[in-house]
């Protein structure tokens, strides 16, 4: 199994007759994922040619359509992956959760914060899980990679990876490539997103396949210590974790939006402290982080 994302998904690419959106689905394509669609008003009607990534050299073509309600209905789709410039952000999100998407992931960095809090509440109220804004997306190995997560650095594998970094999502799959991974989620870093790390400890915590979980975080906020308590209530596999940030200044914003630290609050050593007091072993290095799992596992 996997959480989310499945080998029966199928995606829908907002944006996906743009420089990213072209780059990304040939990748997407390459690693397994049932693209169906792109969503382009102004190219309605056309198709795409992407190679089918297994070196034979052949093609596919993909057909754009004019709205996402047209996508959804023409084609089946059930996720869509949004690669359109942050002004137009909310505008495809409320577009896919209006076409009955039930997952929307979306990659777009610089986000206002004030249109995610208004189309997460908007989505929400609607029923439909979004991951993101400013994320990598997800990837369950072997089935389905939505985002732009590197399809060929881990297999699949009995672990579950949420994290706020996309980076240290990349590392942490090729770290333990040998082991793989059920799904690796990367929820991003913005003050305000969709599904987090609660969710993901959720799902994973339901999933039969997924024997243990790794939960990256990172300076700024509070949601390390509200997962922390909640896997000390909920949560009976085993967690690992790592929070980037310890050499971070105060008060200096540092990438993410949301890792900046105020104080006392937020900081990486409090959230490594909270962590542990809820039974999870804390990394200090990614590396060391990786061993952790791998004595669990091995």
């Amino acid at each position: 199994m996997a959480i989310f994302l499945t080998a029966a998904s199928r995606v829908i690419v907002q944006g996906m007759t743009g420089t990213e959106g072209m780059k990304h689905t040939t990748r997407m394509l390459a690693g397994g994922t049932t693209v169906v669609g792109g969503v382009n008003p102004r190219k309605a009607g056309t198709t795409v040619e992407f190679p089918v990534g297994d070196g034979t050299g052949d093609t596919i073509a993909i057909p754009v359509y004019g709205s996402v309600a047209d996508a959804v209905a023409t084609s089946g789709a059930n996720v869509s992956v949004v690669f359109v410039p942050p002004a137009f952000t909310k505008a495809a999100v409320i577009e896919a959760v209006d076409a009955g998407v039930p997952l929307v992931v979306i990659i777009t960095e610089g986000v206002p914060v004030k249109d995610t809090a208004e189309f997460f509440t908007y989505a929400q109220a609607r029923g439909v899980r979004l991951i993101g804004p400013n994320c990598p997306g997800l990837i369950s190995p072997g089935k389905s990679n939505v985002g732009i997560i590197p399809a060929d650095i881990a297999g699949a594998g009995k672990i579950g990876l949420v994290s706020k970094s996309g980076t240290l999502t990349y590392q942490m799959m090729y770290e333990l490539r040998d082991l793989g991974f059920s799904t690796a989620i990367g929820i991003g870093g913005d003050p305000i997103i969709g599904t987090t790390h609660i969710d993901a400890l959720e799902a994973f915590e339901a999933d039969p396949d997924t024997e243990v979980i790794v939960l990256i975080g990172e300076i700024g906020g509070d949601a390390e210590e509200r997962a922390a308590a909640y896997i000390a209530e909920h949560v009976t596999k085993p967690v690992v974790g790592y929070v980037a940030g310890f050499t971070a200044p105060e008060g200096k914003t540092m990438g993410h939006a949301g890792a900046i630290v105020s104080g006392s609050s937020g900081t990486a050593q409090a959230k490594k402290e909270a962590l542990e007091a809820a039974g999870v072993k804390v990394g200090n290095t990614p590396s060391e982080t990786a061993d952790l799992i791998r004595a669990i596992l091995t």
